[in-house]
């Protein structure tokens, strides 16, 4: 039967606090710089400019057919330098953090971009008509009046999307970066309770991931009663 050592978690707090830190950021920079870039790419797909419309779509198609796996190898094994050089990165950053951080945002605005284009092209044609009567630039239109009512609209899937993301991190493993679930690990295999330490990052996750869900249900909710 298997027994939880509370003593070993306890020990291991500071590992797996500094773990969870790194899963946060990268999240966080997923997030943000993901929506941020997929609401440049879903303005790009749906303007009147084929130029804009097949680099959106090249973009997207690339990205979402390359495995989440393979883009963390290629950002930290091929392109380390590359992001050194642009990024002025000195030799004390971590080049395993920004990799992933780069590699996630730039995945992350693909599946967000086809959201919001989503959510776009939902909205009356005559929202866009009305602003441009109004005087409003394009840019204006969009920023005014268009992006806030599509964001609305597809909040609890950008919301979901952002869950997805968190649980993605877990795969930064890959490039050995020491994240929430990749530091239980080791834990486990230096200690020998490898089982003991996934049950505990898995009830973890869920725990989290079940309080998010509720928080998207919640904001469902809300926007109907709207």
């Amino acid at each position: 039967m298997l027994q939880f050592d509370f003593a070993s978690l306890w020990d291991a707090r500071a590992i797996l606090a500094e773990g969870a830190w790194i899963t946060l950021k990268v999240t966080l920079v997923a997030i943000a710089c993901g929506i941020a870039l997929g609401t440049l790419l879903a303005v790009c797909a749906v303007v009147r400019v084929r130029a804009l419309n097949a680099f959106a779509r090249a973009y997207v198609t690339l990205f979402r057919s390359i495995p989440l796996v393979m883009l963390l190898l290629w950002f930290f094994l091929i392109v380390p330098q590359l992001l050194k050089s642009i990024f002025d990165l000195s030799p004390s950053v971590d080049i395993r953090l920004v990799s992933a951080m780069v590699a996630f945002s730039m995945l992350e605005a693909a599946f967000f971009a086809e959201i919001i284009r989503a959510g776009i092209l939902g909205l009356p044609v005559g929202q866009f008509q009305a602003a441009r009567s109004l005087g409003m630039t394009t840019l204006q239109a969009f920023r005014h009046i268009i992006l806030p009512q599509a964001f609305r609209a597809m909040l609890p899937i950008i919301l979901t999307q952002c869950i997805v993301i968190f649980q993605d991190t877990s795969l930064v493993y890959v490039i050995a970066l020491g994240d929430f679930f990749s530091n239980a690990v080791r834990i486990g295999e230096r200690d020998g309770t490898v089982v003991q330490m996934l049950l505990f990052a898995g009830l973890v996750y869920w725990v989290i991931c079940v309080t998010l869900s509720g928080m998207v249900k919640l904001v469902q909710l809300r926007l109907r009663q709207a």
